[in-house]
């Protein structure tokens, strides 16, 4: 059984929520990574690459941890969606999206920072939203003001009335943190849950 002490390189209280679901004592590292993509990198390459930079930027903190660093770029018709971080930019961004599906990736990297060891994956969710009016966006938006997600929806909160069809295989990954993945990541460092 690893002993080791598990640390989430991540600001978001939504990754750390989802952490607590697996109930293994964790700590956050709050990572100063720019989250900037490269040009000329697809979603999913900027994804992995920001999930892996996140958990290398807290090993000088914990040199003998178990690091999960992860991060989510959304991709519509061949254009990175980020968090839009301001009301005008979450308007402009569901109103792209509106009838339209937009692929999710959510990389997640497990640094074993005692033996070097580094495992990356990339969760994948396609999400489908309705044909929203722009009072639809407008109203959503002043109820739950998503301003730090990817794609300017909480689908875990009242974001869910936006989606008329989504597929994928872990539905937390789209909320920022891929648990089948991760649990499958802890056991080949033989963390166990039960």
């Amino acid at each position: 059984m690893n002993s080791q002490l598990l640390v989430l390189a991540s600001s978001s209280i939504y990754r750390s929520e989802l952490l607590k679901r697996l109930q293994i004592p964790f700590e956050i590292a709050v990572p100063n990574v720019d989250e900037t993509p490269l040009a000329h990198e697809s979603a999913r390459d900027t994804s992995v690459r920001l999930a892996q930079e996140k958990a290398q930027a807290v090993v000088s903190h914990y040199p003998d941890a178990l690091i999960i660093g992860s991060d989510q770029v959304a991709l519509l018709e061949g254009q990175q969606l980020g968090k839009p971080h301001t009301h005008d930019n979450a308007v402009k961004q569901l109103r792209a999206m509106r009838g339209q599906t937009t692929c999710f990736y959510t990389a997640l990297t497990l640094l074993n920072s005692r033996t070097g060891q580094l495992q990356t994956e990339v969760a994948e969710n396609h999400v489908t939203l309705h044909n929203l009016s722009d009072i639809e966006i407008e109203g959503y938006l002043r109820k739950e003001q998503p301003y730090h997600c990817a794609g300017s929806a909480k689908t875990e909160g009242l974001g869910i009335a936006l989606i008329s069809k989504m597929t994928g295989d872990d539905p937390n990954a789209l909320i920022g943190l891929p648990l089948i993945l991760l649990v499958q990541m802890l056991r080949r460092e033989n963390v166990r849950l039960f």
